[in-house]
Parts: structure tokens; sequence; C-alpha cells
């Protein structure tokens, strides 16, 4: 069942929202620790065993503490971690969850044999900042090859998960479960007022008064064809007849080194809401006619700061869940969605399987899936659409690849593929960064 609301409720602490956090929770999880707080949970942190996190799970332990990963309190111990590996859910209060990529924090031999004694250990970043107390529950060994095989549903380890697992941490073969007390997250000097808490997100979208909002995930810089899903998405809500609203959802934590820098790319969403070209052209003129309104209105930017697994499907369920969270009703789950090929180029998974995986899950997920299909510009009728609508037409196809090798030589990228300040902006950030990068 798909507990989603029309109005927005207010719990005696704060907005509960349109719907409820995952893992049949009230509210999310909140295991930051309070201002008050700090000194004193600090001085005791400084008397525990050091763990190092590295930079690549360093945003997990902060949604472990905001609530993003609610209803989970922590990294998994050994029977929640190989239930997940085994059947896709997490059990809560006797009832199963869907929960797809299973989270605990990799340390290595003599960490583990260090913690077998102690009960609790701080948590500290690459640089040796204290950023969490962690009681633990459990160390145990890590099976890397069931793992992958699980989470990229193939043996072959030629791919951006099996680099994670097998190269960077390649020298860590047990994980750590337990229960965490978070400090709090230093703000990001350039995009840090876009990170939000579940807490506050759901306290924006109540503001707004919308009774449906649709989640757009993305780690990359938007052409037209992300632009149009997004606006799809936005537009099959409104007109269902909600008061809906939308939220570009970049993720911004640890990605691939071949990505756009999440501060360049924040940069562009903010310029493509500020001069209200998100849309521009492709919406439909009648629906934001009869409203008054033009997209911009109705889109929100909020950053998402946690890690990318580039895992296809599974991942896919992952970016829901943390969207449900956060309090968004609907999530846009396009094509090649959390998608990354092997080495050699070749793909992983079909095109689609990332929103086929939501018709076969075994645990609750209140979300719901928006799918959305593959998009093209059309110079028959001057914007982008749906390939479907346009059978046997040719599209101006949009590519990604495209647009970064004409950003790399110089050359303009075509309007109709991706907006001037986007590609401005982009190729700004190249011209400006250092050589072989």
């Amino acid at each position: 069942m798909n507990q989603v609301s029309d109005h927005p409720r207010k719990s005696g602490s704060g907005v509960l929202g349109l719907i409820p956090p995952h893992g049949g929770l009230l509210e999310p999880v909140d295991r930051m620790v309070p201002p008050e707080a700090v000194a004193d949970l600090m001085a005791e942190a400084e008397g525990l065993p050091k763990i190092p996190v590295s930079d690549a799970d360093l945003s997990t332990v902060y949604r472990f503490g905001d609530g993003v990963l609610s209803p989970l309190e922590g990294p998994m111990d050994r029977a929640t971690y190989e239930r997940v590996l085994e059947e896709a859910v997490i059990e809560r209060g006797g009832k199963l969850y869907a929960w797809t990529i299973p989270l605990a924090f990799p340390i290595t031999s003599h960490q583990a044999r260090q913690l077998t004694y102690v009960d609790k250990c701080s948590l500290v970043d690459s640089k040796g900042r204290l950023v969490a107390i962690l009681e633990i529950h459990d160390v145990y060994p890590w099976d890397k090859s069931r793992y992958l095989s699980s989470v990229y549903q193939t043996t072959r380890v030629d791919h951006p998960g099996g680099d994670m697992v097998l190269k960077a941490d390649g020298d860590k073969d047990y994980l750590i479960g337990g229960r965490l007390t978070v400090f709090p997250q230093p703000k990001h000097p350039e995009f840090g007022k876009y990170i939000l808490s579940p807490r506050e997100v759901r306290e924006l979208i109540a503001q707004r008064g919308w009774n449906r909002v649709v989640a757009f995930q993305t780690r990359n810089p938007l052409h037209r064809a992300h632009e149009y899903a997004l606006v799809y998405g936005l537009e099959t809500l409104l007109r269902a007849g909600y008061n809906a609203g939308a939220c570009l959802n970049p993720l911004v934590g640890e990605t691939k080194e071949d990505d756009v820098p999440a501060a360049v790319r924040m940069r562009t969403y903010e310029a493509l809401l500020a001069e209200r070209a998100l849309g521009d052209g492709d919406a439909d003129p009648e629906l934001w006619t009869r409203l008054g309104e033009s997209v911009p209105d109705r889109v929100i930017l909020v950053g998402l700061d946690i890690k990318m697994f580039y895992a296809g499907p599974k991942e896919a369920v992952m970016h829901a869940i943390y969207r449900q969270n956060l309090g968004f009703t609907d999530i846009i789950i396009g094509r090649k969605h959390a998608d990354a090929p092997y080495h050699d180029g070749s793909p992983i998974w079909g095109d689609f399987d990332a929103q086929e995986i939501f018709k076969h899950l075994k645990g609750e997920l209140l979300i719901r899936p928006l799918c959305v299909g593959y998009a093209a510009y059309y110079p028959s009728i001057g914007r982008v659409d749906l390939m479907e609508n346009h059978p046997g037409e040719e599209p101006l196809l949009i590519s990604g690849k495209e647009v970064r090798k004409a950003l790399q030589e110089g050359r303009p990228v075509d309007p109709r593929i991706m907006r001037p300040s986007t590609a401005r902006i982009l190729a700004e950030a190249m011209r400006q960064a250092p050589k072989g990068k």
C-alpha cells in the first residue's frame, strides 16, 4: 500500500509530511549530536580507538546521522547485511522493507583485531578529524565477491563498483556494524546551503503547500533530454490534478573521477533556475498558461551528499529510499538509471532494468517510481519529446559524450541539446582545470 497524503501533516516535533519515512517510522532517524552536547562527546571520542572512514564513505556517516538512511541508525550487522544480499530486504517490527545495497564500513584485519575487546570506537575522516562515535554491534569478514555479484548482478568485476571494492578498499577485508552518534557536518563553502536534512526538506515542501513532489536524481550537468525527464514527471502529476512540485535533487557525494565536479554542476543547476531556462520550449504551453506559471515556479533545488555506487537497478531502489526519507512522494526513473558500463564499454544492464526492478520488490517501498522513456529533440516540432510519440521519425539525438567532446574541443554546443548557460559554465570550468584533469 502506498501511503501518500494529499495534505502536509504535522507531528508534535515537526513536519511529518506527505509520506512517512522508510521502514515504518513516523519521523526520520536523528542520530546527530545536538550543539550543546558536542564538547562532552568530543572528549569521550578522544579516548576511544580511532577508525578512519574513507572520503567515499564519509557522506554515508552523515546520512545515517540525519535520517536519509532511515530506518538504519548506523552500519549493518552481519545478519542484516547478508539478508540484503540474499533477499534485498530489511526487517523492522516483523515487516519487510525494500533495501538493495547493504551498508557497512570496511576495515582492515588489523583494525578488526583492535576492536575485538571494545564496545565503542570513534570514526575519523582522512585528515584525522572526529566525525562520529560508533557503538559496535558486529565485526565480520567481508565477502567481496558475494557483495559484488549481488549488488551488480554480474560476476565480472571490470566496472566502477569492482574498482571501489577491489582497489580503493583493496586492503580492507572486514566490515563493522553498529549504532552511530554523528557530529555536525561541515558545510561546503559553495553549495552547503543546498544540503538539507530530511526534516528541513519536509519543512520546505510543507511551506510550498504541494501535495505531490517528484524528485529528479542526477549526477550530471543537464542536457535537454535530462531536463525533459523532470518536466515530464512534473507535468504528469499536474495533469492528474495534483498541486505538484518537483525537486532537482543532484547527488553531490563521491563520484567517479571523470564525472563533472559537484561545485561546477551546482552552478549549472543554479543558472538554469535563475535564468528560468529549465523546460523552456519543451514544456506544455497549454498547461502552463492555464496555471499562469512556468516550470521553474514549481521546482526547488536540493543537493544530496551521498556516494554513488554505479549499481544500476539496485541503486535505483536506493535512490528511491533516500527520496522517500527526504519527503518526496515520487521519483523519476529514466533509462540507464545509475548506470555505468564495463570497462570495455559494453553494458552491464538493459536500458530499462532500473524501471523493471520496482515491479519485483520483496519489501515495502512507499515512494512511487515515475518512469520515463527515451527523449530527444525533434526538428518537426521544434522541441524535446519522448521518442515513443514519434515512430519512424528521425530525431536529433542528445548524447552526453558528444556534448563533452564539443566542450573539450572549444566548439559551441547546439542549444537544441544543452542550454547556453550550462555549456558556458562547463566550458569555463574545463578551461580553468589543471592540465591532465
